[in-house]
């Protein structure tokens, strides 16, 4: 292979979408990273929740958060493939980190080898500096109808030549089935690199699964490595399987907030830091809004398209009568469509056109070229108005992913940003905005304030405490001897 032939590596594979590979991918990293030098490696990912690294590279979100557990930085080499949908079975790819082109799936798998170049390329320069390699698959690994297209599973099983453990959620039901017909299907080469099996998301008694997973064992010749109990993990989801699966938890929360749900929507992680302190509700577009407290248009993968939906089912009437009512929100492509216009050299629509916004802020925005803006940020809070005003001069943290240049008169973080007259709509290309505790108390302390309520500033542990959690989890629950024997340490 080229690479460094004492750098170990395991390649986490999973029955299904969802199963929990990436937590237990995050979780590895931690675990090894107290003793060994590691590096998360998704060979490709499709995600509409991203990250920018240090250098400006985009890479899935995931993969970002297990450096993170790792204690290593982000780079592109962890995700060198990343596919963005786009909607009409188009994505955005992104190639170690940069905007390479916008493909239909067709049209992505005709270039499958020289995808593959770039992976191989990417996990031996991860290899060069780091003594263990967690690798993570996508979706469910038996998709027969893809082998010989199928970079992140079997494609990745084959060039690293790395042991398998596969991962099966049980709360989906059929976790057997699911997990000894995942190995049946898999090409006999890959299938006899296949180690463990790891069942997810359990609630109840283990003992009820012994005979089965006895069976199980018999039958596969495979140990099952363990059992690990449901768990919420206090750290970003990866895709919009995600988003669906979000449970509507509104008992003892005084605070309603409505994120609208755009077909395109992108980087809804966004919000996940208000979960804990409000009720988040995601709006279908043909749903009734209802009367939140706080409005939140999010990015999207076409603003363009999504502005026209937002149009034609009448959302946008609704978003625009509580102008002077509640906090009105953009972040990314919601705030572009809180402007005026979009004018569109034809990037996004496809046609050169200019479309009129919800026209709450006095920005206009042009898509000129197929040009992204990806970079890590802090920028001064410059905006006045009753959320902001207490904040004049402090600082939050995020990146930009967007396409698109927006003039504004008033920004409201640095040159960042706009905000209206009332300094209650407010619009930012700035994700995880939500992420900064400052912003995080004085959005809550308005909107507790408005119910005639006080607020209390929550605890909310780090993302290092989170880390261990999830570790400490694994370490409980799994026979981690036994893995890191497969491993090769």
């Amino acid at each position: 292979m080229g690479d460094k032939m004492d750098t170990k590596r395991i390649l986490i594979l999973g029955t299904s979408s969802h199963a929990g590979k990436s937590s237990v991918v995050t979780a590895l990293c931690r675990l090894l990273s107290k003793k060994y030098r590691v590096a998360p490696f998704k060979a490709q990912n499709m995600s509409l929740n991203s990250w920018i690294t240090k250098d400006g590279k985009e890479i899935g979100i995931a993969q970002a958060i297990q450096a993170k557990a790792a204690g290593v930085e982000p780079s592109a080499e962890m995700n060198p493939v990343l596919l963005k949908p786009k909607g009409d079975r188009v994505s955005q790819v992104i190639v170690l980190g940069e905007p390479y082109a916008d493909k239909s799936a067709g049209q992505y798998y005709d270039s499958i080898e020289e995808m593959n170049a770039i992976v191989l390329k990417a996990f031996q320069k991860l290899a060069e500096t780091h003594e263990i390699i967690v690798m993570e698959g996508a979706g469910g690994a038996a998709e027969i109808n893809l082998y010989e297209r199928d970079i992140v599973n079997i494609g990745a099983a084959r060039l690293t030549k790395a042991p398998i453990v596969i991962v099966g959620d049980i709360e989906r039901g059929g976790v057997f089935a699911s997990l000894y017909g995942t190995v049946e299907l898999l090409p006999a080469d890959v299938r006899k690199n296949v180690k463990g099996f790891i069942i997810n998301k359990f609630r109840g008694d283990e003992k009820i699964l012994e005979p089965g997973l006895r069976e199980l064992e018999e039958r596969t010749g495979i140990p099952v490595l363990g059992v690990l109990p449901y768990f919420k993990m206090n750290l970003p989801s990866e895709d919009s399987v995600s988003l669906e699966d979000k449970p509507e938890n509104r008992e003892g929360k005084a605070i309603e907030i409505a994120v609208i749900k755009l077909s395109r929507i992108s980087n809804f992680t966004d919000f996940e830091p208000l979960e804990e302190l409000a009720y988040v509700r995601y709006v279908e577009l043909d749903e009734k809004l209802g009367n939140p407290d706080l409005i939140i248009i999010p990015g999207t993968k076409n603003t363009i398209e999504d502005l026209k939906d937002l149009k034609a089912s009448g959302m946008a009437e609704k978003i625009i009568s509580f102008k002077h009512k509640i906090p009105i929100f953009g972040i990314c492509g919601g705030y572009q469509m809180l402007g005026k216009s979009i004018y569109d050299s034809g990037i996004e629509g496809g046609r050169e056109a200019e479309f009129e916004g919800l026209g709450l802020l006095d920005i206009r925005t042009k898509f000129g070229g197929y040009e992204k803006k990806t970079v890590q940020v802090t920028k001064p809070v410059k905006a006045q108005g009753p959320i902001l005003a207490a904040l004049k001069g402090e600082r939050v943290k995020g990146y930009e992913i967007h396409m698109g240049k927006t003039d504004s008169k008033k920004p409201v973080f640095g040159d960042d940003g706009a905000i209206d007259e009332e300094g209650l709509v407010i619009g930012t290309y700035l994700h995880g905005l939500f992420e900064n505790a400052n912003l995080r108390t004085a959005l809550m302390q308005y909107l507790y304030k408005q119910k005639g309520l006080e607020y209390e500033p929550e605890k909310i542990g780090s993302e290092n405490e989170a880390y261990e959690e999830l570790a400490e989890v694994v370490r409980q629950h799994l026979d981690l001897e036994k893995l890191y024997r497969i491993i090769g340490l």
